[in-house]
């Protein structure tokens, strides 16, 4: 079956994701454009962007998908014991760009490859517009961990994470579920299988339990704007 073509000057329409290839898994359309309106069509039916330097823009939707429920993160002894001692320091939406830059340097999914110029310049986009937030954990006046993704309704949608020193990037996803579960989402979206996600308690959801999740969520409205840093310890369970 040959793959949909997207125009970009047509308006944001999506093959339903049921229509997605088994193989490669979830690759479910080609085309489009990575402008806000599109970006912001296709994460709420689920659908990510994917692809590298050269090729079209390629929209996935994988079965299975893997989710995190933020309110049951994973948190180990030792990472306890590493917030325990405050070495790091945790902020949202201050280095967004940095933070960007060294995922693309880092290698998520698999390689870092696909976050092309034209990517970073779109989710810059969507941050300036409210959407797209950041984590940044910090050691003194350095930037050592954190991550990015998409905030809409009450679910988030995992983009990439890095970590310069051991843990940080850990400490950056129990943050972002603190944040999360007092904000009162349901759902981290972390789109295939990872087993360093998998660790922190991320599981794998059939694609169809997945949109009728999603379809949940996002009834709920989010005020898109920068999140602030918590007063308290932003690690800690929200009470």
């Amino acid at each position: 079956m040959p793959l949909p073509w997207l125009d970009p000057m047509d308006a944001p329409v999506f093959p339903c994701t049921s229509r997605a290839l088994a193989e490669p898994n979830g690759l479910l359309a080609a085309g489009g454009s990575l402008d806000a309106d599109w970006l912001l069509a296709a994460y709420r039916e689920g659908i990510f962007p994917w692809y590298e330097e050269g090729q079209p823009v390629l929209w996935w939707a994988p079965d299975p998908r893997l989710v995190l429920d933020p309110g049951r993160v994973v948190v180990s002894r030792s990472l306890r014991k590493l917030v325990r001692k405050q070495i790091y320091r945790i902020s949202f939406d201050t280095a967004f760009t940095s933070v960007i830059e060294a995922c693309q340097t880092s290698g998520g999914r698999e390689n870092a490859t696909w976050i092309t110029p034209e990517m970073k310049a779109a989710y810059l986009n969507l941050h300036r517009l409210g959407h797209a937030h950041s984590v940044e954990v910090w050691h003194e006046e350095f930037l050592v961990g954190g991550l990015y993704g998409i905030a809409l309704g009450k679910a988030f949608f995992g983009e990439s994470m890095f970590s310069a020193q051991p843990n940080a990037s850990k400490l950056a996803l129990v943050a972002l579920s603190r944040q999360l579960e007092s904000r009162g989402f349901g759902l981290i979206d972390c789109q295939v299988h990872s087993d360093h996600l998998v660790s922190m308690g991320a599981e794998a959801l059939p694609r169809r339990d997945f949109q009728e999740a999603l379809t949940a969520l996002l009834a709920s409205k989010e005020q898109p704007g920068p999140w602030k840093t918590p007063l308290n310890n932003p690690i800690e369970k929200p009470s």
